[in-house]
């Protein structure tokens, strides 16, 4: 069973939401306060949807300057799991852990309805339980969503397989590529808009998003099975 810990900031709403869903998933999860220093032994971040700090300034620009982020950061660096889901999208790129950054939706509206999207990337602690390829619809609700990187950028993301969602049927916010998630080089940070918590039960009309929270336990169990398996052919070679 893999701890997750959910942060909340002032201005969170999604956290609860984040929370009942990793539980759903089997997962151990409980809610970090941004003025923690420390992620209580955490195994999974999950950075919330919701308007930090008001999105003052711009989105996430202040919650990148929480002090539970240095603790968010260094798990990062060393290798642990993180997803950013809408807002948290935000304040990932926002601390330089994704690149790009989320700007105002090309049609300068607030969006909140359903949004497909296709599986670019299955290697990555929460896409694994997808198949490259699928069609998923997930909801969106946000007012800067747009995806804004520059076009090498952009090429680099593409050639290196680091797009984890792409927008179909329609480009809601005017992503660059149709962009709807990334993830880093080294495939262990996560952004995406959309919020697969809102839709990973038949009450909430679908469970496309259930795979998200469910990929962070079957990765957590491949990963269990090979650190046995290596501990056990060391103790052959003993």
């Amino acid at each position: 069973m893999k701890r997750v810990a959910v942060i909340v900031f002032p201005g969170s709403n999604c956290d609860a939401d984040a929370l009942a869903a990793a539980r759903d998933a089997g997962s151990d999860a409980y809610f970090v306060w941004h003025r923690d220093t420390t992620l209580q032994g955490a195994d999974v971040v999950v950075l919330p949807g919701g308007f930090s700090y008001g999105d003052y300034l711009r989105s996430g620009a202040i919650a990148r300057f929480a002090p539970v982020m240095t603790a968010v950061a260094e798990h990062a660096r060393a290798g642990g799991s993180v997803l950013g889901i809408c807002n948290g999208f935000q304040i990932l790129c926002e601390a330089g852990l994704l690149p790009g950054g989320l700007m105002r939706n090309a049609r300068l509206r607030f969006l909140s309805c359903p949004a497909w999207v296709r599986v670019e990337q299955p290697d990555t602690p929460f896409t694994c339980l997808y198949e490259r390829g699928e069609v998923l619809e997930i909801p969106i609700a946000h007012g800067d969503g747009r995806y804004v990187v520059d076009a090498r950028t952009a090429a680099e993301l593409e050639a290196t397989g680091r797009v984890v969602w792409r927008y179909v049927r329609d480009n809601p916010n005017g992503s660059t590529n149709d962009i709807a998630g990334v993830t880093n080089t080294g495939h262990n940070v996560v952004g995406i808009m959309p919020h697969p918590e809102r839709r990973n039960a038949p009450a909430l009309g679908g469970q496309d998003g259930a795979r998200v929270f469910l990929s962070m336990e079957a990765r957590h169990a491949t990963q269990h099975a090979v650190d046995v398996r290596a501990r056990d052919g060391r103790h052959l070679r003993v």
